[in-house]
Order: C-alpha cells, then sequence, then structure tokens
C-alpha cells in the first residue's frame, strides 16, 4: 500500500489515520500532512473530538524514516528534518479540540512523541514504547519536552537512557502515558468509540478551555522545539551518527 494520511468526520467525531508501509514510519512529507490534517480538522465546526489513529495493526508508528534520516547532508537540512515532528506536536498542542490517541502497536522515537502529545490515549498489551535515538548517536530532544509533560522526567530519562529496550504497554500506562490498556485491537475500538461519543456530549467551549488549561506552560513550544531539531540536526552530522547509520545499511 502507499504511504497516506487521510481524515473523516462522522457524528462529531474526527477520525486522522495515518500509513507508511515500513512500520508507519514518518517522513517528511506525511509528517507536514498529518500536521495540515490536524490543524485543519481544529478549524472544522463539525469536528468536536479528534482520534489520531494509524492504519494496520502492529506498529503503531516507528518514528521518523530511517531512508530519510541516511541522507541528511548538512546540519540545516537536518533541522528541517526533525522539524517535521516539532510542526506535529505544536499542531496538537494548539488544537482546540480534544485528540484521543489510539495506539494499536508498539510506539518508537516519534511515535511515543506522538502518543505524549495526545490528550487521552488507549492502547493495546501491545504498544511496548521506545526512545531508541541515543543509539544513533542523537537524543530524543524535539518529542522529550512532549513525553516529559506526559510521564515526568524521571520515566523520560529512563526509557532515553536505555535506548535498547521496550518497556511495556502496562509500564506505559503506570507512567500515565496510556489510560487503559486493552487485550485487542476489538476491545481498544470499542473502548476509543464510546468515549469520543460521550465528548461529543460535551460543551465544546467549556473543553477548548480546558485543553488550554492542561497545556498551560509550554507556550514556548514553538521556539523550543525548534531549538531542538537544530541540536539532532547538529548531532546527525557527527563521525559517530555517521558510522552508526553506515552499520545498518
Amino acid at each position: 500500500m502507499e504511504p497516506y494520511v487521510k481524515q473523516h468526520t462522522k457524528n462529531g467525531i474526527g477520525i486522522i489515520e495515518f500509513f507508511h508501509p515500513s512500520h508507519n514510519s514518518l517522513p517528511s512529507h506525511l509528517l507536514s500532512e498529518l500536521a495540515r490534517a490536524i490543524t485543519i480538522a481544529g478549524e472544522d465546526e463539525n469536528v468536536k473530538v479528534i482520534i489520531l489513529q494509524s492504519g494496520g495493526e502492529r506498529t503503531f508508528c516507528a518514528g521518523a524514516s530511517f531512508e530519510e534520516l541516511m541522507d541528511i547532508e548538512n546540519e540545516e537540512s537536518g533541522k528541517e528534518f526533525f522539524s517535521g515532528f516539532a510542526n506535529v506536536i505544536n499542531a496538537m498542542r494548539k488544537n482546540p479540540k480534544f485528540i484521543i490517541g489510539r495506539i494499536q502497536g508498539k510506539a518508537v522515537g516519534g511515535g511515543v512523541g506522538l502518543a505524549s502529545a495526545t490528550d487521552y490515549c488507549m492502547a493495546t498489551k501491545y504498544a511496548e514504547v521506545k526512545l531508541s535515538e541515543l543509539n544513533l548517536g542523537i537524543g530524543p530532544f524535539v518529542v522529550g519536552p512532549a513525553v516529559q509533560r506526559k510521564i515526568g522526567l524521571s520515566a523520560m530519562s529512563q526509557i532515553a537512557m536505555d535506548a535498547n529496550s521496550f518497556y511495556s504497554a502496562e509500564w506505559a500506562m503506570q507512567k500515565g502515558l496510556y489510560t487503559k490498556v486493552f487485550d485487542s485491537v476489538s476491545e481498544l475500538d470499542k473502548a476509543i468509540l464510546a468515549f469520543a461519543e460521550n465528548l461529543c456530549n460535551y460543551s465544546p467551549k467549556a473543553m477548548t478551555e480546558m485543553k488550554t488549561m492542561f497545556w498551560r506552560g509550554t507556550e514556548d513550544w514553538d521556539m523550543l522545539l525548534t531549538q531542538r531539531a537544530k541540536i539532532s540536526g547538529r548531532l546527525v552530522m557527527s563521525e559517530y551518527t555517521k558510522d552508526k547509520l553506515r552499520e545498518l545499511e
């Protein structure tokens, strides 16, 4: 199947879905489409709540596109590459609607960042998490603020430093990333739909005010995440990272 970002609305629920055949990794063009879809849904008066999900049943999101990472030739293009996830996270942060995350499978790197930037997140027991960036000589700089905001500095530091390990969905729920964990995708979908339908009964203005309250203290993230993307763009040009990437070719 070809990569895509698609969105549709039914009964006040806006569903945004992304897909890539390589474990739902996200190259720059898909990240741009995803940020745009999130912004448009936030401006649509027919949308009362948003569900963010990915296609397939195995991996929620494998993070940034590895192929694109290997093609970075200078610090500026590196900054632009890493800004893709920054733009999506900021679009989610600024969206006036609640965003529910549907995490059906593993989340790696930027995928953990996307899950963390949702306002309410449910998962299956297969939705393990890993921040693998340190393996390549970089770090979860762009997604770090979103992950830290959701699970705290201690837990974020744990998975960022232990870059080779997957942490269970149960662990992620205990730390506050997931609100509930289900045994199957069908159970997950049933719970998410019921929760979204219930939210549609509430006052849109009240929910918008609540979202503003929840995200208080993140007003500098446009600048912060850009600065973090610049750090990653510089590190990805290091000999250490280049050697690591060559080893993985």
